[in-house]
């Protein structure tokens, strides 16, 4: 994922008590696709640029990587309670509950930082065999964290308790969002080849690729590991469903323009899609091979990424308000559109 330009937010936190009991109404676990809404906007500080979210529902912490440090907040009230530092270029966030650590990926320096959950205080530092770690995954069946070196066009296999690396992967394409299934398969878009290609974990191989022909880049994974459905979305405003047991395309939807994440709640059967137009489509899964849009709803311009929360079925978004594009010139010939000052926030989506 490509991380963008932030400036200093002092956007008003506007709902966090509707927000906290959201999180504590029982009626959430019965959530339906078109009863969602905006119930909160937090602000996040800094002029720095922001990439994937991360979640740990189990502390109640939001993890907003913002180029050289990753912002922790409390997922209720929106306060940011630390700063894991020293993180050049930090693209993402992996979790392992079970080690009770944090992985980022530091795209700048090639790096992985490892953290402590509890603390949040780092314990170490990993350097990757390929350059510009963008996406990350933990694998927790094997203990291994999976790196996607975008730059370097590669995948980073490392051991999640020695913290050492175990293999590298070549890819010859720009790798994208990660998931993984319970039959020890690591499933990542590739982007600029429209396909999916399969790790298998325990040999640590590629060993398929799935084109995806009415994909246009990929970028967005997520998974139904009980039906074995993948979820990829695609810059063409379509979201491609594939058998994950045989790369069969089943289906296609249609989604928001620029979408980016994608996330899929197996309680509410809801695939969730963030839409940098400024939408959030929301699917849902009636069965294995028939979906239905049941909403878009208004988010903000910019908002293309997202984390689901599984516990709470909150849906977290970053973005922030954007000017005028620049006139393009030799070196950039297709600027993006600057982000206006003070503008910047988390949004967070739930059900009445």
């Amino acid at each position: 994922m490509k991380n963008f330009s932030l400036s200093r937010s002092t956007i008003v936190t506007i709902g966090a008590l509707m927000l906290m009991q959201a999180a504590l109404v029982p009626a959430v676990l019965a959530a339906t696709p078109d009863n969602y809404k905006i119930v909160a906007r937090f602000p996040v500080t800094g002029t720095e640029g922001w990439d994937y979210l991360a979640i740990d529902s189990k502390r109640d912490h939001l993890f907003v990587s913002r180029s050289d440090h990753v912002q922790v907040l409390d997922t209720k009230s929106g306060e940011v309670v630390a700063n894991i530092v020293d993180t050049a270029g930090v693209h993402g966030v992996a979790i392992a509950q079970d080690l009770n650590l944090g992985f980022t990926s530091n795209g700048k320096s090639d790096t992985i930082t490892v953290f402590e959950l509890d603390s949040l205080h780092t314990i170490d530092t990993v350097k990757t065999t390929g350059a510009g770690p963008d996406s990350i995954l933990y694998y927790p069946q094997l203990k291994q964290i999976y790196s996607f070196n975008r730059r370097g066009e590669s995948v980073t296999i490392i051991d999640a308790v020695t913290r050492k690396v175990i293999d590298t992967l070549p890819i010859a394409g720009h790798p994208e969002f990660a998931v993984s299934d319970s039959q020890g398969h690591v499933f990542f878009n590739v982007e600029d080849k429209n396909e999916i290609a399969v790790i298998d974990a325990q040999s640590s191989k590629i060993v398929k690729h799935w084109k995806m022909a009415a994909c246009d880049g990929p970028s967005g994974l997520a998974i139904d590991d009980k039906h074995h459905r993948l979820f990829s979305v695609c810059g063409n405003k379509k979201m491609t469903v594939v058998d994950s047991l045989s790369g069969k395309v089943v289906t296609t939807v249609a989604i928001g323009e620029g979408p980016d994440a994608a996330a899929f709640d197996p309680d509410s059967g809801l695939v969730f899609v963030s839409n940098g137009g400024g939408t959030l489509t929301m699917v849902h899964q009636d069965t294995a091979d028939k979906y239905t849009v049941k909403a878009n709803l208004a988010t903000q311009k910019g908002a293309r990424t997202l984390v689901l929360n599984p516990d709470s079925h909150l849906v977290y978004l970053v973005t922030g308000k954007f000017g005028p594009a620049l006139a393009p010139t030799s070196k950039v010939p297709r600027p993006r559109p600057p982000l206006l000052p003070e503008t910047v926030n988390v949004l967070v989506a739930a059900p009445n």
